[in-house]
C-alpha cells in the first residue's frame, strides 16, 4: 500500500477536476518521483472502483548525461575557446583535456580558433574571434526548462546526433473518478474471520475482491540438471532403437578388462599415470577367467586368429592394476565375454550411459570426470556400412545433422572413425564421438563365432548437452563454477528429430 498522504493528495487532485489528471503532471507538481504516483494509482485500483486509470504513452525530449553536463558547464567547443589564452596554447596540451578532442573539432568548424602548424614549438592554437555565443548550451537550457517547442526540428536532430538530447517514451496514467469515488480511504478486508461471522459485523465491512486469475506461489521442488535431462533423452532413443541397457555400477575396473581384453598393449600411452587414475587401495585385482586370460596373453605376446600380435612380454602384474575406468567399453568387454559363454550365439544390441575418469588437463571442453555414452551391436556379418547407417539414424534422432566423419586409429577397432559436430557457440567443429568395428583379436579370444562382427560407438554426454543448451565452457555445466540458477531455469531437453 502506498503512503496514505500521497493517496489522499491524489484523490483531492482528481476531485477538483471533471475530466481527470495526468499522473506525470501530478508527480511534477508534488515534486515526487513518478513511480510514487504510479504506486498510489495501483493501490487505489486495488481498493475497488475508486478511480479509473487509463495507461497512456507520450514522447518527449530530455537531456542525456552529457547534455546535462554541457547545460551546466558549457559546450565542449566553448570550453576549448575559454582555455586558450591570447598567446595561444600548444595543441598537444589541449588534447590532454577531457573535452579537448571533440571541442577542438567543433571550434574549428565554427572558425573560433586556428592552428599555426609552423610554430617553432610545434602546432599551436590561437583564437580567431574575441568572443563567442554558446548556442548549444542555450538550446539545452531551453529543453531543461521545458521550452522545447522553441527549437526547430533540425536543431533537435543536431543535438540528438551529438548525443546531447534523446527522445524518450513516457508511460503515464490518465486518472478519473470511479463509480465508488471518495476522498476518504477505507481499508478493505482481505479475509472473513470467525469473529465477523459471530458478531454479524461482516455485513458492514468492505471486502477486497478475490483475483482468481492470480498465479499462486510456485511450490518448491527439485530440478533436474541439464545433463540428466539430456541423459533421459539419450536413453529413450536407445530404447526406441531396441537396445538393452548394460549394468555400469563398477567405477573401479581392473586394467585387464579396461585395456588388455580390448587388445590394447601394456606399453600404450593411455595406460600411463598422466592419462589414467590408478588406485592405491585396493591396488590389484586377482579374480579373472583363467582360460580367457591365457588367450588374451597369447594374442598380445605371440599373436593368433590371423594376427601377429604385439610381440612383447605380457605381464599379469600390469593387468591386475586397479584403476578408475577410463571408458565404458570395459563394460562392453565384460558383456561380450558373457555373451560368448552362451551355448548358442544370439544377436544383441547393448548401450550404457555412465561416468568415466581420465587424468585430463581441464579446459573449455575437457574434464577429468565425465559421462560416456556407448552403443554396441553384435550380429553375423556386420560391416562398416552397417555402422555408418546406425550412426546416421542415431545422430539424426539426437537432432545433430552437421556431422563429419574422420578416419582414426583405435587399438581395439579396425576400421575406426571419429565423429565431429559443429558447435555454433564455439564456432568450430567439436569431437562428439568415436566409432569402429571391434577387431578379431578382441572378439575371438572371448569365444565368439568367427563370422560374428561387433560394431560400436561412443560419445560424451557433456558435449551434446553444451550444444543443445548453448553452453560454451564445460566447467559452467559441471563442477564448482556451475550457476545453480541455470539448473533451475533450463528447459526440458527436447532433441529435434
Amino acid at each position: 500500500m502506498a503512503d496514505t498522504g500521497v493517496l489522499e493528495t491524489l484523490l483531492q487532485r482528481v476531485e477538483k477536476v471533471d475530466d481527470g489528471v495526468d499522473s506525470l503532471a501530478v508527480a511534477t507538481s508534488l515534486g515526487v518521483d513518478h513511480q510514487v504516483i504510479v504506486g498510489a494509482v495501483k493501490s487505489l485500483q486495488a481498493l475497488g472502483d475508486v478511480i479509473s486509470a487509463e495507461l497512456r504513452s507520450s514522447k518527449h525530449w530530455e537531456l542525456t548525461e552529457e547534455g546535462t553536463e554541457i547545460a551546466e558547464q558549457g559546450s565542449h567547443e566553448s570550453r576549448v575557446f575559454s582555455c586558450i589564452p591570447l598567446e595561444g596554447l600548444a595543441q598537444s596540451e589541449l588534447m590532454k583535456l577531457p573535452f579537448g578532442k571533440i571541442g577542438f573539432s567543433k571550434a574549428m568548424s565554427s572558425k573560433w580558433i586556428r592552428v599555426d602548424k609552423a610554430h617553432e614549438g610545434g602546432p599551436r592554437i590561437f583564437r580567431t574571434v574575441e568572443s563567442i555565443d554558446d548556442q548549444v548550451r542555450e538550446k539545452l537550457l531551453l529543453v531543461q526548462k521545458g521550452n522545447i517547442t522553441q527549437l526547430e526540428e533540425k536543431e533537435k536532430n543536431e543535438l540528438k546526433k551529438r548525443k546531447l538530447l534523446s527522445e524518450v517514451t513516457v508511460k503515464s496514467y490518465w486518472i478519473t473518478k470511479g463509480n465508488s469515488f471518495s476522498t476518504t480511504i477505507s481499508k478493505q478486508e482481505t479475509e472473513l474471520t470467525p469473529e465477523m461471522i459471530a458478531s454479524g459485523n461482516w455485513r458492514e465491512k468492505k471486502f477486497k475482491p478475490y483475483n482468481f486469475e492470480a498465479m499462486g506461489v510456485a511450490p518448491d521442488c527439485g530440478h533436474l540438471h541439464p545433463l540428466m535431462k539430456v541423459r533421459t533423452q539419450f536413453r529413450q532413443i536407445f530404447l526406441e532403437m531396441g537396445f538393452t541397457e548394460m549394468p555400469t555400477n563398477n567405477f573401479i575396473e581392473s586394467s585387464f578388462w579396461n585395456f588388455d581384453s580390448l587388445f590394447q598393449p601394456q606399453q600404450h600411452p593411455a595406460r600411463d599415470q598422466h592419462d589414467t587414475f590408478f588406485l592405491s587401495d585396493p591396488a590389484h585385482a586377482y579374480e579373472f577367467p583363467q582360460d580367457y586370460l591365457e588367450r588374451v596373453k597369447k594374442v598380445h605376446s605371440e599373436g593368433g586368429y590371423g594376427s601377429q600380435g604385439y610381440k612383447y612380454d605380457w605381464k599379469i602384474e600390469e593387468a591386475q592394476k586397479n584403476i578408475l575406468r577410463t571408458h565404458t567399453t570395459a563394460v562392453s568387454a565384460r558383456m561380450l565375454y558373457k555373451l560368448a559363454q552362451q551355448e548358442k550365439f544370439t544377436p544383441v544390441k547393448y548401450f550404457s550411459i555412465d561416468r568415466v575418469f581420465r587424468n585430463e588437463t581441464l579446459d573449455a571442453t575437457h574434464l577429468a570426470e565425465f559421462h560416456q555414452i556407448e552403443g554396441v551391436v553384435a550380429d553375423y556379418g556386420l560391416t562398416l556400412g552397417d555402422l555408418m547407417g546406425v550412426l546416421h539414424q542415431f545422430f539424426t534422432k539426437l537432432g545433430i545433422t552437421k556431422l563429419r566423419f574422420k578416419p582414426a586409429y583405435n587399438p581395439y577397432t579396425e576400421p575406426s572413425m571419429e565423429v565431429f559436430s559443429y558447435h555454433e557457440g564455439l564456432q568450430k567443429w567439436v569431437e562428439v564421438g568415436n566409432s569402429g568395428v571391434f577387431r578379431p583379436e578382441m572378439l575371438l579370444p572371448m569365444g565368439l563365432p568367427e563370422d560374428v562382427s561387433v560394431i560400436a560407438w561412443g560419445l560424451s554426454l557433456e558435449r551434446p548437452t553444451m550444444i543443445k543448451y548453448g553452453i560454451n565452457n564445460i566447467r559452467e555445466l559441471v563442477g564448482h563454477k556451475v550457476n545453480l540458477q541455470m539448473v533451475y531455469d533450463s528447459p526440458i531437453c527436447r532433441l529435434d528429430s
